[in-house]
Order: structure tokens, then C-alpha cells, then sequence
């Protein structure tokens, strides 16, 4: 009964927070000019019903939905992993320098793209993971810090045709762009009912799967949960707080990378041209981390977490229709991630609460 009640605690605290969200944000579209329910029906309009959305949002959740895996992997070590954007920018960049320096024809060359980002994010992860181990700098400083220096590095390399900028191009600072992507190459779509989607959509939902099985289901899983747990506990029987983390750090990003490498070869989706060229990562990088928080860190909620967060940017276009700014879809967002993350606060702050209490009755 009491896990019954509890049950319904939660979902009643959840609803009440995703209405008073939503009733916030209707009072902020009415003081902007606008009317909220029109800007709701762009929005479910935008994302889901019209013509060919629906597969527009799923591609768009791709990115999403590998960038808070990585998150949730580092997060279980104990680690607080920020630097998201700045390891998807250099992923990308890896993909384009190693996928046009090697070639190869078709899968090859996709294979080496993913690979290559895949390798490039947990690359520029593991630096933050070194300075975190080896000289005691904290990873969430040293990860977002890391984002600026990502974001300098792969501007350097569009300038550069020896790196990143398209061979034989003569061009100003604001056409800076790789070379794009052979058609041959990419990433293929799926046509259903009039939607275009890439099959990466369901390598996420086999790799969302596959860590959930790794973090519950392993030995590895279950040291990585004993670290964030309690690290001292977990050095006690044997686990290497240097080496898990280093693997946590470095796997979180991995998936990072991975997501830009499919947004360089997806394209299309918001994501460009299959070029790497100015403001590539498009903030990809910081939703996904807010999709692992709203997740709370359960991997198999992340999809569908994943998709409304899509859904908000898909739709935003249809917004302006109303003739309403479109980046009131952000202060929705935001409205809705603090909506999601209240019920959780109000609990973990009860739950101490009534600790101190326990406490102080012994005493």
C-alpha cells in the first residue's frame, strides 16, 4: 500500500509541475504578443502532424538520445561530465579530417566516420578525465572549459585546408565550411508514410538497450554504480577510481562524438549540408545533457525524453507562423526541465528531512 501511495505521490507531483510549466508558459506567450494556443498547435503541428515531422523530430532525437547516453554513463562513476558540446564539435571534426583523408567507398567510409567521431569525442573527453586523476582539476570545470578550446580548435581548422576547410576554396570568414560529404556516403534514410528518417534511429534505440544491459546487468556496470555510490567503498574491493573513471569519462565522450559524426553524415535534420562549418553543434550538446537529467539517468526513458526535446525544436519553426518568436520554444524547454526535475528535488529534500529528524530522536 505504502509503495502504492508513494506511486501516485509521484505521479501527482509530476503532473502538477508539467501544468503549472505549461501554465507559466502560456502566460509568457500571451505577455510576448501571441496567443498560447495557436503556439501550441505550431508546435504539435511543427513536430508531429504535418507532412514528413514526425520523421524530421526522430532524426533530430538521434543526436539527442547518444549525447545523454554518454551522459548517463559518466554520471553513474560519479563524474559530472559538462563538456558535451564541445566533445560533439570535436567528434565532428574528427569524422570530416579522417573520413576524407582515408575515403573508401560507401559503408567503408561511414564506418570510418562513425568511428573516427566516436574516437574523437572520447579523445577530448579523456583529457579532462587525465587532468581530473592525474592533478586533481574538477571534471565539471575542466569539461566546460574544454568547450571553448574545442570550439577554437575546429574554427582554427576551418581556416585551414590542410584540416578541415574545403580543398580549392576561396572563401570569407562567414562561408568556412568543410567539404561535404558524398552522397554515396551517408548516412541512409528510410521512407515510411511519407517520412524520411536516418537508420540511426535505430542504432540509438540498440545502443540506448545495450548500456541499459552494460550498467545493470554487468560486472563492469555494477563497479561503475559502486563508484558513484561511494567511492571509498569501492576502492575497498578493489575498484580503481583512476581507471573507471578514465573508461566513464572517456566512453560518455565517445557517444558524444559519435552523435557528431552522425549529424555530419545524417545531415539534413537541422544539422546542415553534410558540412562541418560555424555553429555545427547548434547547442545539440547541452540538450542532450538536459535530456539525461530530466531522464533522471534511467537509459531506457532517454528516447522518449529525447523525442519531446526534438519535438520542441522541429516545431519552433511553425512557431513564427503565429507570429511569435520561435525561441519562445526555449523558455518552454526550460519551463519544462525544471517542471521534471522539481518532483525529484522536493523528494530528495524530504527524504533528508525526515533523516535529521531519525537522527536527532537517537540522539
Amino acid at each position: 500500500m505504502s509503495r502504492g501511495i508513494r506511486i501516485n505521490e509521484w505521479l501527482l507531483m509530476y503532473v502538477l509541475s508539467v501544468v503549472v510549466a505549461l501554465g507559466v508558459s502560456s502566460v509568457v506567450v500571451e505577455a510576448t504578443g501571441g496567443d498560447w494556443w495557436p503556439v501550441l498547435e505550431a508546435l504539435v503541428e511543427g513536430s508531429l502532424l504535418a507532412p514528413g515531422r514526425w520523421g524530421e523530430t526522430l532524426g533530430v532525437a538521434v543526436p539527442l538520445v547518444l549525447v545523454a547516453l554518454g551522459t548517463v554513463i559518466s554520471s553513474k562513476a560519479g563524474l559530472v561530465n559538462i563538456g558535451q558540446e564541445g566533445q560533439l564539435l570535436m567528434g565532428a571534426a574528427f569524422a570530416v579530417y579522417f573520413g576524407f583523408l582515408l575515403g573508401g567507398p560507401g559503408v567503408i567510409n561511414l564506418v570510418v566516420v562513425m568511428m573516427a567521431g566516436a574516437l574523437g569525442g572520447a579523445v577530448w573527453a579523456s583529457v579532462a578525465g587525465l587532468l581530473r586523476f592525474w592533478r586533481g582539476v574538477p571534471e565539471v570545470l575542466s569539461t566546460l572549459l574544454l568547450v571553448v578550446v574545442a570550439s577554437q580548435a575546429v574554427g582554427y581548422g576551418l581556416k585551414q585546408q590542410w584540416l578541415l576547410l574545403e580543398p580549392g576554396a576561396d572563401r570569407g570568414n562567414r562561408n568556412q565550411v568543410s567539404q561535404q560529404l558524398a552522397s554515396g556516403n551517408r548516412v541512409p534514410r528510410l521512407d515510411f508514410f511519407g517520412n524520411q528518417f536516418p537508420v540511426t534511429v535505430f542504432v540509438a534505440v540498440v545502443l540506448a538497450l545495450l548500456v541499459a544491459f552494460m550498467l545493470a546487468r554487468t560486472v563492469w556496470g555494477m563497479r561503475l554504480r559502486m563508484l558513484g555510490h561511494n567511492h571509498m567503498a569501492a576502492h575497498r574491493v578493489g575498484v580503481s577510481a583512476t581507471s573507471y573513471g578514465l573508461a566513464a569519462l572517456g566512453v560518455g565522450g565517445a557517444f558524444a562524438g559519435l552523435a557528431g559524426a552522425a549529424m555530419f553524415a545524417g545531415g539534413g535534420f537541422s544539422f546542415g549540408n553534410y558540412q562541418l562549418g560555424p555553429g555545427f553543434a547548434d547547442n545539440i550538446g547541452w540538450t542532450g545533457l538536459l535530456v539525461a537529467l530530466v531522464a533522471r539517468e534511467r537509459v531506457l526513458v532517454v528516447p522518449a525524453v529525447a523525442f519531446v526535446f526534438a519535438g520542441l525544436r522541429t516545431g519552433a519553426g511553425f512557431v513564427n507562423s503565429t507570429g511569435v518568436e520561435s525561441r519562445i520554444t526555449e523558455v518552454v524547454q526550460a519551463l519544462l526541465v525544471l517542471a521534471l526535475l522539481l518532483p525529484p528535488a522536493v523528494v530528495f529534500l524530504r527524504t533528508r528531512r525526515q533523516a535529521r529528524s531519525v537522527a536527532l530522536l537517537k540522539a
